[in-house]
């Protein structure tokens, strides 16, 4: 029985090259790089759930998009077994999506609702908003140049300084503990940059589990995680029910549990298999651009020009960070 840590990936691969360890970076896969791209689409459309409903939490319409997710997820499992295609995860994997939902999906969620309660939006966002920029410089692959990633990491770097920028409003020390805050963004960071790792780790470690298998598995891991996050807020589902649009929350919560949550998990995991941790990483900005363009529709409202400047240094710097991946 695999341990806890060759679960997750964490041991090196046996019976491999350091050379053939290497080749699956040797070129950019397009394939990779639309799904990376098609990921932070749909994650760009949690942008404007909230515009859509604002009557309802953020953590309400988070932890809908998660119960929606996991029950395409049940439902397609069940659907593959009524064919008699159902795979049963083993333990080991069993305990991966379980680890993996929480650093990926729900636990760093709950970090995140956890630090803005503790010191306003402001600083924890800012925060999280570095996890491309971890990516990128942990994810490297060891055949690369430092000087080669150097273009694409710094355009990223200054994209996210004038998203930052552009999108404060004075709320940094809003919070009545801003240092617990500040601890708790940068675990929420840290998490979803192991997962990011972890994730693509572990789909390398195992072929045998296609990106959509692997989805369903998660989707359903990140289902229960999301019943623990209702109760850990408080929220209360009798009084969600009474809300006078609470249909189109439905709606809202299974249309981007579907998008932003499954389909976006699905072309993670294609990403992850076929691109650098690096690479992917980069990719992850374009839910930010994505999200100011879906937002732009809603409201018929252009962005800022700082916001438009960090969307062409976001693209700029995904160009550069393919072509250094090549």
């Amino acid at each position: 029985m695999d341990t806890p840590r060759a679960a997750f990936g964490l041991t090196p691969l046996r019976g491999a090259t350091p050379a053939a360890r290497q080749s699956r970076f040797r070129g950019v896969p397009g394939l990779g790089i639309l799904a990376g791209l098609g990921a932070g689409a749909f994650w760009g459309t949690t942008f404007v759930a909230p515009l859509i409903v604002p009557e309802f939490s953020t953590v309400d319409l988070t932890v809908g998009r998660y119960l929606a997710s996991a029950l395409l997820s049940v439902l397609l499992l069940a659907w593959a077994a009524l064919r008699g295609e159902w795979r049963r995860p083993t333990l080991p994997q069993v305990c991966a999506a379980l680890g993996l939902s929480v650093l990926g999906y729900t636990g760093y969620y709950l970090l995140l609702v956890l630090a803005i309660q503790a010191a306003g939006a402001g600083l924890p966002v800012l925060i999280i908003g570095t996890i491309p920029l971890w990516l990128m410089l942990l994810g490297k692959p060891a055949g690369l140049r430092w000087g080669s990633l150097l273009p694409g990491l710094l355009l990223t770097a200054a994209g996210i300084a004038l998203m930052m920028r552009s999108t404060a409003h004075g709320d940094a020390g809003t919070g009545t503990n801003l240092w617990l805050g500040v601890c708790l963004a940068a675990l929420a960071a840290a998490s979803w940059t192991a997962f990011g790792l972890l994730n693509a780790r572990w789909l390398a470690r195992h072929p045998e589990v296609n990106s959509t298998l692997w989805a369903n598995w998660l989707g359903v891991a990140a289902g229960l995680g999301a019943l623990a996050i209702w109760v850990v807020a408080g929220s209360a589902p009798a009084q969600l029910v009474e809300q006078p649009r609470f249909g189109l929350f439905v709606v809202v919560c299974v249309v981007t549990g579907v998008g932003a949550a499954w389909i976006a998990s699905v072309l993670w995991n294609m990403a992850s298999r076929r691109l650098s941790a690096s690479l992917a990483g980069q990719l992850i900005v374009s839910e930010t651009v994505f999200g100011l363009l879906f937002t732009f529709v809603w409201t018929a409202q252009w962005p800022a020009a700082l916001q438009w400047l960090a969307c062409l240094l976001f693209v700029l710097g995904i160009l550069f960070s393919i072509r250094a991946h090549r």
